[in-house]
């Protein structure tokens, strides 16, 4: 059995306008909490998009194809490895900027006075 689909350009352009809605509405109602890890998500699915890009550029047999494929796997690698970028700076913003305070016998948080203070 022999079956196979072909999608007209108007098909094709309708799947794609529909995809970009859905993900605009989709990420417009993600909470603040979440985007990092959204972030994270779609890097790996970036770097999906370069191993198929890879998989197209090997499998290419015109020049205009090789031509695609070398651009798929430039963009995908520049768009996994800023929004790594990106993902990092995001988590620098929820660390601490100083050591961590010590906690006393009764759990809260125990001043330490400097030996070498200065006297006013």
């Amino acid at each position: 059995m022999d079956f196979q689909i072909s999608i007209s350009g108007f098909v094709a352009l309708y799947i794609f306008m529909l995809a970009a809605f859905a993900g605009w509405v989709i990420i417009g109602h993600v909470p603040a909490i979440l985007h990092t890890p959204l972030m994270s998500g779609s890097n790996f699915v970036h770097g999906i998009v370069v191993v198929g890009g890879i998989y197209a550029l090997l499998n290419a047999s015109t020049v205009q194809e090789q031509v695609i494929g070398f651009f798929a796997v430039l963009l995908g690698a520049g768009n996994a490895a800023g929004g790594y970028a990106v993902t990092d700076r995001m988590l620098a913003m929820f660390k601490t900027s100083g050591p961590p305070a010590k906690r006393g016998a009764h759990g809260k948080t125990a001043r330490v006075k400097s030996i070498h203070a200065k006297k006013h």
